[in-house]
């Protein structure tokens, strides 16, 4: 068994869409970690982002991405934290470039209860096709699908002094 960088890694989010983003995410988490805890958002929580899929149904997509592993555990997050503000036992947190900063906030009430600070890993956006980063926002509008690929087209026309932006979906 190869040796890893850390013993308990934390790791979070929506997991909603369940995207290329996403498997990069966890990915990095087991690659580093001995034992990783995923934490997805309640459905309260996690609704703040909009129409998402039930917390059952994210947490049932990802237990079966990982059925073969067995150093994980999932739980539900009612808030940006989880157990990482009241478990000492975690090292380090795998995050995105966009949710770095509730690492940075972790690692803050941490520092509050005298607890040590975990590394950060930031693992870099998945892009899609069109160079921007793939989300579950995207995919839930119907511009990309959860590999990234286009799948509606934006162009402008202007006419007549008045520009319009147009959506074509490519099928």
């Amino acid at each position: 068994m190869d040796h890893k960088k850390y013993k308990k890694i934390a790791v979070g989010g929506t997991f909603d869409k369940f995207h290329d983003g996403h498997k990069k995410l966890l990915a990095t988490a087991f690659e580093l970690g001995e034992e990783v805890e995923i934490g997805v958002t309640s459905n309260a929580f996690g609704g703040l982002k909009g129409d998402i899929d039930s917390c059952e149904d994210r947490m049932r997509c990802l237990k079966e991405f990982f059925k073969d592993r067995l150093n994980y555990t999932v739980m539900v997050l009612d808030d940006a934290y989880g157990t990482t503000v009241f478990d000492d036992e975690f090292d380090a947190i795998v995050v995105s470039e966009e949710t770095e900063p509730v690492a940075v906030e972790i690692n803050e009430i941490r520092d509050s209860k005298g607890m040590s600070p975990l590394d950060i890993v930031v693992v870099s956006f998945v892009l899609a096709d069109d160079g921007h980063p793939i989300s579950s926002t995207r995919i839930r509008s119907g511009e990309i699908n959860k590999k990234g690929n286009i799948l509606k087209l934006y162009f402008i026309i202007e006419l007549n002094r008045h520009v319009y932006i147009c959506s074509s979906t490519m099928y």
